[in-house]
């Protein structure tokens, strides 16, 4: 097995024993078939259960996918078959199908067939479209019928696996065997087909202990594969490598060379017997079903083993066979960008090595082919063999056809110059890992560094930085390490470093100082990546397709991801002709994005400051893409230059708005369409323009703007900061219309007409609110409120109505009314009076005036007079004329002495209660310290228990566990013991009786 194909386990599931699984071929599912009469499915990229199906109290022998309808069909001990669909959960269909034990069940990959085998030694054929009926019945052999398996280059016929020591071939149409293979010396329990076409084979695994190979065209067993020791349970060809591998009850999956037959690999995940495989052609991936659960490994990496030339040629690998095929021209503009193209595909011909990487040199006439520590050069065009060696790694130089380098051992690389061996180098390095071609030969060390030499051997730099991948742009002036994190993008001084080489100013350590720069990180993880000039084009972890300029990320597109939401597409090449990246995805499907060669290096020339370049650059850009163009030029801080390109309407105010354009912004509005001047876009708008003229002080603009959009609020501001009692009064009408009662009662208030402040809290029927109003503003008002609110509260609760007092029946419960009523008069006299902001530092003493105060104090406070001039003289006192420069005297009834000693009783009143509010606070603070200092030695007290009561479970635990222990060695002991013995039995038994069935 190539040293690339390293296995990693993807799950590992503990569950009752699994007799059947398989693999989902395009999500991350594998599906287990328990012995307790369930069937589970995992996913094994979260490794967790995804779905639960309680399909019989007795065991599940069998359950399989049928991806095309959703739905997967199982085979239990009741010798039913039934069906679910994995989506809903829901049983699509349940029948009794045969009269013993069903063994295992096939679907057919195009036709909607299920064949089922079982221990009535027969094989049947059900058609869903018929409603699962029974179509076709196969019997021939003499003893239980274990496996069945269609094969994939000719699915009319299938071969079944028996007890009766014989495989047997047959026929869709037919319900006896076209012919039997026998070889086995036992019992055989499992079949399988090669998946290519290039040989006739079948494997087959028995209770003989050994895997089979057999040429079902001369019927003659190819090899026979020795190496279990026990029962083998399941076998199959990889569909997509070159391997065997068989799973047996000694515990063990053996792995195996397809061609050479040679053992590669034991896995062994201690999870007893192992009884099924599955694998699908999509992935590298396998599931493995043990007494003790599922287990799902991944063989390296399935990434597409695909090459794309300069021209659009595409060659790839299919296990050993190379096809190849052409793009150019496939992708029209009519095509929609993701859609599988429709390549016509030819084959090249066999390689002798199974490829595990496959790449154009850099002018496309030649392809390197790696694998199993091998690699053959071929010529492009007919597979023709240039130049072949052993190697653990291939790169090609990006300059000169012939360049290449191989890393021959770890501390060896070999560089070749026109085919022919030119140098060898040692980098310095305890092992070098990896290499990278390109502009420089990369070499990855174990020191988590990448060292550069030119194609002449000499060394130039040494990267701090564990590099996964290194793309280097045509010109060999930048260059980007990928690693698993980030990006760097460096900047290389090709004609500096050439001439520092020249000269011998290299350090030996280090190499040539200023020969990289960095100059951006992406904060991404890099899959694939392509560079277009100075544009890097990547797909990056989450399946996002995105380019950089300058470290400014622009997403193309969201691909398609795995369930577990990583990418499953690699960028293959860009044709600048035809403005199009094209991208593989693990299945070898082709697809293209538009994404044009001049737009590329308009933001190019613009990340650089060449706007003479871009402005030559920007009439190759159809009009179409203006607005990206655009929405470019503003991300880069160039709003003036993206306004005057942008040709979207909305955009253009938005750049209108933030370059302060309000004369622009106000024109975009006038182009709005009657139709759509009130939706909720056109109101956000005009609001937007309206707070922008408010900021720049256009007050009339900012007014007809916040009109527009019945901005009441907007309005309700403007209008008080500027005095506006007509703007006021309209403001009021429209809040009023549109039901913004807050608003409109705040511009009533603001206008002093406190009429229309009570009749609107009545006419909303917020009575309680008006009647306390009216008592504060409108005391001749408070009669006929208090009434309404009456009337309206007896319909609830007359008790609560008949509680309400008035000032008519209830006199003193309403002190001072009649200097209320007086204050009121005065007033309504003086509401509408004018006074200019240049009097305010005249008038703001008014402000704060107590006119209950002053009316009272003129000698009608106790509330029964009617007036008199002192009143009047009051009234002159609060509410000056607005032409009379200075205030008249106060009126002599004003008892100055009893008003300052009024003052002094209250400031006397004020002193002695912060008195007491001091003395309160000091106590409540004493209290509070006296019951922290409790708490805190209560704390104490509970942690000292906590700690003691902690150590005795401790020495209690310890003492158990050593309990335990001594229990399970004598328990595990007697279990060994049993085990022992049973086993021996056993064997007894098997020998007694070759036909036992070991099920």
């Amino acid at each position: 097995m190539p040293k690339s194909l390293d296995i990693k386990k993807k799950l590992s599931a503990r569950s009752e024993r699994v007799k059947s699984c398989d693999i989902h071929p395009t999500e991350s599912w594998a599906l287990a078939a328990l012995y307790s009469g369930k069937v589970f499915l995992w996913d094994y990229e979260t490794e967790a259960l995804a779905k639960s199906f309680e399909v019989s109290e007795l065991p599940v022998r069998c359950a399989k996918f049928i991806v095309r309808k959703g739905w997967f069909v199982c085979a239990s001990d009741d010798m039913k078959l039934r069906v679910f669909n994995y989506s809903t959960s829901e049983k699509v269909k349940e029948w009794e199908a045969h009269t013993d034990y069903i063994r295992t069940v096939e679907v057919h990959p195009t036709l909607p067939y299920v064949l089922s085998s079982s221990d009535d030694m027969s094989v049947k054929l059900w058609d869903w479209e018929k409603g699962f009926q029974n179509t076709q019945e196969f019997v021939g052999h003499a003893h239980y019928v274990m496996a069945v398996k269609l094969n994939p280059k000719d699915t009319n016929t299938f071969a079944t696996a028996s007890l009766d020591r014989t495989i047997k071939v047959w026929g869709l149409s037919s319900p006896t065997p076209h012919y039997s293979l026998e070889g086995h010396e036992r019992g055989v329990n499992c079949v399988d087909y090669y998946p290519s076409g290039d040989k006739p084979y079948l494997l087959s695994g028995a209770d003989d202990k050994t895997v089979k190979i057999w040429d079902y065209q001369t019927k003659t067993v190819v090899q026979s594969l020795d190496g279990h020791t026990h029962n083998v349970c399941s076998v199959m060809f990889h569909p997509k490598l070159p391997l065997i591998i068989s799973a047996s009850e000694d515990g063990t999956v053996r792995i195996w060379q397809s061609s050479t037959y040679r053992q590669e690999s034991t896995l062994n995940y201690g999870m007893e017997r192992a009884w099924a495989l599955a694998a699908t052609k999509e992935s590298n991936k396998i599931a493995i079903g043990y007494d003790e659960g599922c287990v799902v490994v991944e063989f390296g990496n399935d990434d597409p083993i695909a090459s794309m030339d300069g021209t659009g040629k595409v060659v790839f690998a299919k296990n050993n066979d190379i096809q190849t095929g052409t793009v150019k021209g496939v992708a029209t503009d009519e095509s929609a960008d993701g859609e599988k193209l429709q390549i016509a595909v030819r084959d090249l011909g066999s390689t002798e090595i199974y490829p595990t990487s496959l790449s154009h040199n850099c002018n496309g006439r030649f392809i390197a082919v790696c694998g199993d520590g091998e690699f053959i050069i071929y010529t492009s065009q007919a597979l023709r063999n240039k130049a072949f060696g052993s190697a653990l790694d291939f790169v090609w130089s990006g300059r000169n056809t012939g360049d290449y380098a191989i890393r021959e051992s770890i501390s060896r690389i070999k560089i070749f110059s026109n085919f022919k061996e030119h140098k060898i180098v040692k980098p310095a390095t305890a092992s070098a890992e990896q290499l990278y071609g390109g502009h420089l030969l990369g070499v990855k060390g174990s020191d988590d560094a990448v060292l550069f030499y030119d194609w002449e051997g000499e060394f130039v730099r040494k990267i701090d930085v564990s590099p996964n991948a290194v793309y280097w742009s045509d010109s060999g002036e930048m260059c980007l390490i990928a690693t698993d994190d980030a990006a760097y993008v460096l900047q290389h001084d090709v004609a500096g470093t050439a001439q520092a080489l020249a000269m011998g100013k290299g350090d030996a350590e280090e190499g040539v100082d200023g020969s990289f720069e960095l100059l951006f990180e992406i904060n991404e993880k890099v899959t694939s990546g392509k560079w277009v000039g100075d544009c890097f084009l990547f797909t990056n972890s989450q399946g996002r397709l995105n380019y950089s300029v300058a470290g400014q990320i622009q997403t193309l597109v969201h691909l398609e991801t795995s369930s577990g939401g990583a990418t499953v597409h690699s960028i293959l090449g860009y044709l600048a002709k035809e403005d199009r990246v094209y991208l593989v995805d693990k299945s070898m499907n082709i697809t293209s994005f538009k994404i044009m060669l001049a737009m590329l290096q308009y933001q190019t020339a613009v990340v650089r400051g060449d706007f003479d370049a871009a402005n030559e650059l920007l009439p190759m850009i159809p009009e179409t893409e203006y607005l990206v163009v655009a929405r470019f030029l503003e991300s880069q801080g160039f709003k003036e230059e993206a306004l005057a390109v942008t040709t979207d309407d909305d955009h253009k105010f938005d750049l209108a708005l933030e370059l302060g354009q309000l004369e622009l912004g106000l024109e975009l509005m006038g182009n709005i369409p009657a139709d759509e001047s009130e939706t909720t876009e056109s109101q956000a708008k005009w609001k937007r323009l309206s707070d922008l003229a408010l900021s720049q002080s256009k007050f009339d603009l900012a007014e007809s703007a916040a009109l527009a959009c019945k901005d009441f609020s907007g309005l309700l501001l403007l209008y008080s900061s500027t005095a506006n009692k007509a703007g006021l009064a309209k403001l009021a009408e429209l809040a009023n219309e549109g039901k913004k009662y807050n608003i409109a009662f705040l511009a009533y208030f603001l206008l002093g007409k406190v009429e229309d402040c009570i009749s609107l809290l009545s006419s909303t029927n917020r009575l309680p609110e008006a009647a306390f109003f009216a008592r504060t503003y409108h005391p001749s008002k408070v009669e006929d409120i208090l009434s309404l609110w009456k009337t309206e509260l007896s319909k609830t609760s007359t008790s609560a109505a008949d509680a309400l007092s008035t000032p008519q029946l209830n006199p003193d419960m309403f002190p001072d009314f009649e200097v209320a009523l007086k204050v009121e008069q005065m007033f309504m006299s003086n509401r509408n009076m004018d006074v200019p902001a240049g009097k305010y530092l005249e008038a703001k003493g008014d402000l704060e005036m107590d006119l209950i105060a002053l009316v009272k104090a003129s000698g009608n406070g106790n509330g029964n007079g009617n007036g008199n001039g002192a009143t009047q003289q009051v009234v002159e006192d609060v509410v000056p004329e607005p032409k009379v420069e200075e205030a008249a005297p106060v009126s002599p009834a004003v008892d100055e002495e009893k008003l300052a000693a009024e003052k002094l009783a209250a400031e006397k009143l004020a002193a002695e209660k912060l008195a007491a509010e001091k003395l309160a606070a000091e106590k409540l603070a004493t209290e509070k310290l006296a019951a922290e200092k409790l708490a805190a030695e209560k704390l104490a007290a509970e942690k000292l228990a906590a700690e003691k009561k902690a150590e005795d479970d401790r020495i209690a635990a310890e003492k158990k566990a050593e309990e335990d222990r001594i229990a399970a060695e004598k328990a595990a002991a007697e279990a060994a013991a049993l085990e022992k013995k049973l086993a021996e039995e056993k064997e007894d038994e098997e020998l007694a009786d070759e036909f036992a069935d070991d099920w």
